[in-house]
């Protein structure tokens, strides 16, 4: 059987992180692909011509129309990453590409780091810590904490994307009351994920712990502004892994300088904050350098899931995880 050609797209630094020797192993089995030949730009590569597919992660160049008409026989990408937005062009669409995206799979590190988050949280884990670095004894940690514990806590989650799915399915597991906030789902979705479907403001006033997990698009720019986090109650979590531009910084910065609230930030605008933000020692506040996501040996996670889709394109199915014209608007 003839293995249809194949291309690798993207920072030639990810590859040994991403597929390892048996991964690479089972990705020759699949495609016909040098995997010593990593581009980062389609400029002079003469194997664009005969590439029907392009395996795709971070650094990949735009695919449009000038790179496509350098590569006639493309039919496919299966990207090795989350969103595809800067590299999918419309002219991607326009020759019906199939495109493939491991955001799904992606979803799974995010989630976990966001669960581990709300209930840490709910257990005052930061000012608890603080407290007994301070003291070095025991102390009735409940009278110092009245709302230390995540018994019937209120959990908002703000996108039903494909994180906050995931995160909604493993807070089942737990005793908590859960609300989700999303302008694309309805009634029925929303039972079916086993959250009510609740307005943001409705959701930010209520929730204990609020997990931002929507898409950064034009409408949804700092739709947490300094209106809605003044909707947040005393003592309320707010925990982003989205995107920092989601929020107001200087408006959340002004909340938790107050101590009204506390914070779990793995993104901010800009990606890494200034020398001298406030928010690196507030004690309210765990920072962290956008780690949510797939890193270390969970990139072989995305590899794997990859590996899978080229496995179903070489048997004429369908992807699992495809990337659809008519959503990427609306997706992270």
């Amino acid at each position: 059987m003839t293995l249809p050609r194949a291309l690798l797209a993207m920072e030639p630094r990810f590859m040994d992180g991403l597929f390892g020797p048996d991964g690479l192993d089972r990705l020759t089995r699949l495609v016909d692909v040098d995997p010593g030949l990593v581009v980062n730009d389609f400029t002079d590569v003469p194997e664009l011509a005969s590439a029907e597919i392009l395996v795709t992660c971070w650094g990949c160049p735009a695919i449009d129309a000038a790179v496509l008409r350098r590569a006639p026989d493309l039919r496919a990408v299966v990207h090795v990453a989350g969103t595809v937005k800067s590299l999918i062009t419309d002219a991607c669409w326009e020759r019906g590409i199939a495109v493939s995206s491991g955001a799904a799979t992606n979803a799974v590190p995010v989630a976990e780091y966001t669960v581990a988050a709300i209930l840490f949280a709910g257990k005052r884990v930061l000012g608890i810590r603080d407290l007994y670095r301070t003291e070095r004894r025991a102390l009735d940690w409940a009278a110092h904490f009245p709302s230390l514990g995540n018994y019937r806590k209120t959990v908002g989650i703000i996108g039903a994307s494909h994180t906050g799915r995931r995160v909604l399915d493993l807070l089942h597991s737990f005793d908590l009351d859960l609300l989700i906030s999303d302008p694309y789902l309805d009634e029925a979705g929303a039972a079916a994920l086993g959250a009510p479907l609740v307005g943001l403001d409705e959701l930010l006033t209520a929730a204990d712990v609020i997990s931002v997990h929507a898409p950064a698009l034009p409408e949804t720019r700092h739709m947490l502004d300094a209106r809605r986090l003044g909707l947040l109650s005393d003592g309320a979590t707010l925990i982003n892994t989205a995107r920092g531009s989601l929020v107001d910084m200087a408006a959340l910065t002004k909340e938790l300088v107050s101590g009204r609230i506390d914070a779990v930030l793995d993104v901010t605008e800009p990606e890494i904050l200034p020398a001298d933000s406030l928010l690196y020692d507030l004690p309210n506040v765990l920072l962290t350098p956008h780690i949510a996501g797939s890193a270390g040996g969970e990139l072989r996670r995305l590899a794997h899931s990859a590996l899978d889709e080229l496995d179903r394109y070489s048997r004429g199915l369908p992807f699992a995880h495809p990337v659809l014209p008519e959503t990427i608007g609306r997706s992270a």
